[in-house]
């Protein structure tokens, strides 16, 4: 593991501090940390949805799509439990 060093202000290593003793963090590098895997989530989210809505509609969603979800789905847990 690499180690990086950032300067902050004393209000918002007032604030990390703050958030490391009413969160249950062991220390402020896993508050960091955890805030930086939250922005790469949303960030992949946010590619994702943007990659949604540029491409063409391919499947009418209405009423019986979702109910083929619903039965692939209960199908594979009957098998699941089956097996």
């Amino acid at each position: 593991m690499r180690t990086m060093n950032i300067s902050l202000p004393d209000t918002l290593k007032s604030f990390v501090d703050e958030q490391v003793n009413q969160r249950g963090y062991g220390t402020s590098s896993e508050y960091v940390r955890e805030l930086i895997r939250k922005d790469q989530n949303r960030m992949h989210l946010r590619g994702l949805l943007l990659a949604g809505a540029a491409s063409s509609p391919t499947t009418l969603v209405d009423a019986s799509y979702f109910e083929g979800l619903r039965d692939r789905v209960r199908r594979s847990a009957k098998a699941g439990a089956q097996g």
